[in-house]
């Protein structure tokens, strides 16, 4: 007796089918091709590194998410990868260490994780991003949202909203605007990423409350915040925001949540979360941060189109196939494959080819419609 549970999948893990794969292979090239062409190079870095490199490049990249096991040629602790943008960071402060900057590097594979979540019970994503090595001003980060926006609409999303946020802005009011010992700080953070008046009152951050009102439409929070600021701390942060929102104005719906921290860990004084309708969550963040290690300056994003997938599959053209009785004309056969057809052979007299889900038979050299 087959056992019917011998060939499940385990949890958070599936299999692309047809209609699904074409999606994510198309969504795949039209946002490297958006990214080709304004001017990043494509890197394709291992699944498997060690451990060790991995978990310097990146701060807040949790090796404990990553399935690890022993390398037995080396003995040391390989990592499957559950995010690129490390990788990336290594290739830049190796490889191409001596290569002029601003570096512009871009990237699509799969990752990883040991377990998803509430929110995300999936395991495996395809990520797709790019980054912009050298540089984290307000321009560089004006370029990298418009190249995510420009991405995601040439992979079919469309009424893009991107949510700006500031993920420093503890660290920069505790200093001198609203002051906190330092091991204030993490549950300001929390209290203020939670939204929770009561626990920042409780964390002694009761002068952190008007943030949770700073938030909205970009204009008006931007307008709030800078009410918030009146000795000038977010200054220099304010202008770099209104700055990338005039490069990207007109291009998507543009917000602001300044507290916001929830998949910013590693981010410094800029971050971004880029949404789409009829697109579950969100489909991607990005933002400027520090490479580990070489503590060079960068902004980037990464894109997880799995929810993007799921929206577009059901009208994925997999494109018209014409059925090639037995005895065809191979020339005219593959012709067609060169004007874009797809084609397929009959083995036998028996093959039906309204059944195989041929819109057209081979008929001389010329394919007629079903």
């Amino acid at each position: 007796m087959n056992d019917p549970t011998s060939d499940l999948l385990p949890e958070g893990l599936e299999d692309r089918l047809p209609q699904s794969a074409a999606a994510a292979a198309r969504i795949e090239y039209a946002a490297m091709a958006v990214m080709g062409a304004h001017g990043f190079d494509r890197v394709r870095p291992p699944l498997i590194e060690f451990e060790k490199s991995m978990a310097r490049r990146t701060d807040g990249l949790l090796t404990r998410h990553m399935f690890r096991f022993v390398d037995p040629k080396s003995l040391r602790t390989l990592a499957l990868r559950s995010d690129i943008t490390a990788q990336v960071g290594r290739i830049s402060a190796t490889s191409l260490a001596t290569t002029p900057r601003p570096l512009r590097l871009c990237y699509a594979g799969q990752v990883v994780r040991i377990a998803g979540d509430q929110l995300e019970p999936r395991r495996e994503n395809l990520q797709i991003g790019a980054e912009l090595i050298g540089s984290d001003s307000a321009a560089a980060a004006g370029e990298m949202v418009e190249l995510a926006i420009a991405a995601l609409e040439a992979a079919g999303a469309t009424g893009i909203s991107v949510d700006f946020t500031l993920p420093d802005l503890v660290d920069t009011l505790a200093q001198d605007t609203c002051p906190l010992d330092p091991e204030q700080r993490d549950a300001v953070r929390r209290e203020l990423d939670a939204k929770d008046a009561g626990g920042l009152k409780e964390a002694g951050g009761e002068a952190y409350i008007p943030l949770l009102f700073a938030s909205g439409p970009f204009e008006e929070a931007a307008e709030k915040l800078a009410a918030f600021d009146a000795g000038g701390a977010l200054a220099t942060r304010l202008e770099g925001l209104r700055q990338i929102a005039a490069r990207v104005a007109g291009k998507a719906r543009l917000t602001l949540d300044p507290s916001e921290r929830h998949g910013f860990e590693y981010q410094s004084w800029f971050g971004f979360t880029i949404f789409a309708d009829g697109v579950r969550g969100a489909l991607g963040r990005g933002g400027t941060y520090m490479i580990g290690g070489s503590n060079e300056p960068a902004t980037g994003f990464s894109l997880y189109p799995e929810e993007l997938v799921e929206a577009v599959k059901g009208n994925e053209d997999l494109g018209a196939k014409v059925f090639l009785p037995l005895g065809h004309d191979r020339g005219a056969a593959a012709q067609l494959r060169g004007e874009g057809w797809r084609t397929l052979a009959a083995l036998s007299e028996q093959d039906d080819p309204a059944k195989l889900g041929c819109s057209h038979v081979l008929q001389g050299e010329e394919p007629v419609a079903l």
